[in-house]
């Protein structure tokens, strides 16, 4: 960790909570804060750091205190989960330039996750995605990616970098996305050449509604997602007063139970709360809001330890199948419900009830298509 130290700035306790202390079961008491000295993470399980870098939505010189704002009311949650530990380093100091603090966020994070914690990055514009990734690009790991986010940020016409870092994200070189996926954007601020190109690059989008309607399927999505990155303005305005560009998007229950997918699954390593600008918010709720969404972030993580490996089969139901002349199998945990799809390789990808459902009605499943069409 020393590699990092010079990046990070403490943070205080008692200014987030304005010297009032907290209670015995509040997570302000259970998490390890980096206040004087640089807290061990070697049996943490969860990492969070702050990012105060807001120059490639806002413009110059621009910081944002929105980690501080969010640990504000993070910290006053209640801890249920004591099989969890946590551990808070502090804030990324903000570089000279955008790319100094990209470097540190870069450095940052690939030293955590060459630990294998779960790291969790709060506040920052949503281009600070582009060094999250940098950090597995880093440390030559292949990565699924997927954003939570209202817009598709591949604007070739910008200079913002908040508008366009998905085009250096994806297409740069050399590159270790493995897949990318894109959750509850909204139809009518995305160019429709742009999903069709996307589309032919086999990558999986998912617009509001159906994120909406069939929320149980983004699990398997979720599951399979080493690197996540939420833009809040995917939450629609009345649930998070902060985002001032869209009156539609995820009901705040909703954003809480991707983020609980989101930390059910083993293969999470990342994930970057964004896009929060605290001078916007009412009455501190996009900040509570977002303090949930890492609540049940936990909750998921949680249960993740729940879950049996494969190689266990008395823990699983077993459904055998045949679609369109396929001979497969379906598991069912039998801790947690959750279900996997056996491809013609005998290997197994993370499914949903309803493709079992499909399959078992001789229909093809579209996830199971889709991953034969990647190849």
């Amino acid at each position: 960790m020393q590699v990092i130290y010079d990046f990070l700035v403490p943070i205080s306790k008692a200014q987030l909570n304005d010297d009032e202390g907290y209670s015995d079961g509040q997570l302000g008491l259970h998490i390890d804060v980096y206040e004087e000295e640089l807290p061990n993470i070697d049996n943490a399980d969860i990492v969070f750091v702050g990012i105060t870098e807001a120059r490639g939505q806002a413009g110059i010189n621009a910081t944002t205190n929105a980690a501080d704002a969010i640990r504000k009311q993070l910290y006053q949650l209640y801890y249920w989960h004591t099989d969890v530990a946590m551990v808070d380093i502090g804030n990324i100091a903000v570089g000279e330039h955008l790319k100094d603090s990209y470097a540190a966020i870069e450095e940052t994070v690939a030293a955590l996750l060459s630990k294998q914690k779960t790291v969790v990055l709060l506040g920052g514009s949503h281009d600070c995605t582009l060094p999250q990734y940098a950090a597995y690009r880093k440390l030559k790991q292949q990565a699924e990616v997927t954003c939570i986010d209202a817009l598709i940020d591949l604007s070739l016409e910008s200079r913002i970098p908040h508008k366009k870092f998905l085009m250096e994200l994806l297409t740069g070189e050399p590159n270790f996305v493995s897949h990318y996926n894109h959750l509850a954007f909204q139809s009518y601020a995305a160019h429709p050449r742009m999903l069709e190109t996307l589309d032919k690059l086999r990558f999986d989008f998912y617009r509001l509604g159906l994120v909406s309607a069939e929320i149980n399927d983004m699990e398997p999505v979720l599951r399979n997602t080493n690197m996540l990155s939420i833009d809040m303005n995917a939450i629609k305005h009345s649930d998070a007063p902060a985002n001032r560009n869209f009156p539609n998007g995820l009901t705040g229950m909703e954003a809480c139970t991707l983020t609980r997918f989101a930390g059910m699954s083993k293969n999470l390593s990342s994930i970057g709360f964004y896009g929060y600008e605290p001078q916007n918010d009412r009455d501190d709720l996009t900040a509570i809001q977002i303090s949930q969404m890492i609540w049940y972030l936990i909750d998921g993580k949680s249960r993740s330890k729940m879950e049996a490996s494969l190689e266990e089969r008395d823990q699983f139901n077993e459904f055998h199948t045949v679609f369109a002349e396929v001979d497969t199998v379906f598991l069912q945990s039998k801790k947690t419900g959750r279900w996997w799809m056996q491809l013609p390789g005998k290997n197994f990808i993370a499914c949903s009830n309803s493709d079992y459902l499909q399959a078992s009605q001789n229909e093809i499943p579209e996830r199971w298509l889709r991953v034969q069409e990647r190849g």
